[in-house]
């Protein structure tokens, strides 16, 4: 049996809040929005997420560090060298410090300022520090159903899935790279229940349209997705070009610097 012709378990994305009300094409702000001309506003702050609601996104894709007194901050770096031109790890920094740093660069945002500042918005939150799993999970619990939780590590993602769980709440998630590659695998193979396997609990997938030469988003690969009712998110995809081409192969959304541009794309296919 080949992967097309598989019958889908449920539709994509039909099954956690996080996915219901909005659309498809998905549109997820990267970072928030720094629109061009934004004078020394940077990405994952206040004002970059205020733009990206202000744009009209739904959704905002953001990183999670812990600051030394373990506070849990959207930031994509491990340190401050290339936002702030200091060479300090955000572990070795505490939380007032920082907000105090960033004050004029957009203003800090801590995960649970986000959720709380921004309630109608929709979060897609990548655990990019090991101590930052378990606290961002219990932060998160509360506001479960406006919440994704990822990671390119499956065992942070999973620390933070179960914490947030422990804590009473029930966020999306998105496939770490240990499961993606097991996946491509199975699709390779036309294994369809290991596909379904490997696919199991898991909401979507957020994944680069390549790496290197290798194509890694195709249509076996959504096909293979959706059957098992999991969307299918690319990264980081700033050409409109681009973002029609992917929502022509029957991507669900994109993850793009470009939020203006991507919600107009993204409104041409829903019409």
């Amino acid at each position: 049996m080949r992967v097309a012709q598989l019958t889908p378990d449920r539709l994509p994305g039909a099954t956690h809040p996080w996915f219901l009300g909005v659309r498809t094409p998905r549109v997820l702000a990267h970072r928030g929005f720094v629109p061009a001309g934004s004078g020394g506003i940077v990405e994952n702050t206040f004002a970059a997420i205020a733009a990206a609601h202000a744009e009209g996104a739904d959704y905002v894709e953001s990183d999670c560090h812990l600051t030394r007194d373990g506070v849990v901050v959207l930031f994509h770096d491990s340190d401050l060298s290339r936002v702030a031109g200091d060479p300090r790890k955000l572990s070795e920094i505490r939380h007032d410090d920082l907000a105090q740093l960033m004050a004029d660069r957009g203003g800090l945002v801590t995960a649970a300022d986000a959720l709380e500042g921004f309630p109608e918005l929709r979060f897609n939150f990548d655990v990019k520090a090991e101590d930052a799993a378990l606290p961002l999970g219990r932060i998160v619990a509360r506001h479960a159903d406006r919440v994704l939780l990822t990671s390119f590590s499956d065992g942070r993602r999973v620390t933070a899935l179960e914490a947030a769980r422990a804590a009473g709440g029930s966020p999306a998630t998105s496939a770490g790279q240990s499961t993606i590659a097991r996946l491509l695998g199975a699709v390779r193979l036309r294994s369809l229940p290991l596909v379904r396997r490997t696919l199991a609990g898991i909401d979507a997938l957020q994944v680069p349209e390549r790496v290197g030469a290798v194509r890694i988003v195709t249509p076996r690969l959504i096909t293979a997705a959706h059957a098992c009712g999991v969307e299918v998110h690319v990264w980081t995809v700033n050409d409109p070009d681009r973002m029609d081409a992917l929502f022509g192969l029957g991507v669900d959304g994109v993850v793009t610097d470009r939020t203006d541009v991507a919600l107009l794309a993204a409104q041409r296919r829903r019409v």
